[in-house]
């Protein structure tokens, strides 16, 4: 099982306090909203409008050291799209955006999700890189590349 070590031991909120995107009353507000309806915290943010999913992405790559990559003007080659089933993208929120040899790279909005990490290498046979985008971005990407 993979665990990511994080490069600093500041908590998300903590990152978006001093990068100045939240206050510490929002993020007081975002706590107990997750506390009574559960969820991510980046996600609650994003949901009350605190921050952004650019906002939550950046954070993440401060937190743990994950590169950012906005996804909007990327192209993905078809043979890597083809390489993970769509429903699992969906599931998991991620696209696989590069393939080299047996190394292939996605692109994830919960970069930390072992299981979804797990279920692309036992599908694909390859080991997984992971870069941090937003959820909007993934999603657009998939409905561009997986056109039914």
């Amino acid at each position: 099982m993979t665990h990511y070590k994080k490069v600093t031991n500041k908590q998300l909120g903590e990152l978006l306090i001093e990068r100045g995107v939240i206050n510490r009353d929002q993020l007081a507000r975002a706590m107990s909203h997750q506390k009574d309806n559960g969820g991510l915290i980046g996600e609650v943010l994003v949901n009350l409008k605190f921050a952004s999913e650019e906002d939550i992405a950046q954070a993440l790559t401060c937190q743990y050291g994950f590169p950012y990559l906005p996804l909007a003007n990327y192209e993905i080659e078809t043979d890597v799209v083809k390489s993970v089933p769509e429903n699992v993208c969906r599931q998991f929120c991620l696209i696989p955006i590069d393939k080299i040899g047996k190394s292939l790279t996605l692109a994830m909005a919960n970069p930390l999700n072992v299981q979804a990490i797990e279920e692309v290498e036992v599908i694909t046979g390859c080991a997984i890189q992971t870069f941090v985008s937003t959820t909007t971005d993934i999603k657009n990407s998939i409905a561009t590349y997986y056109k039914s």
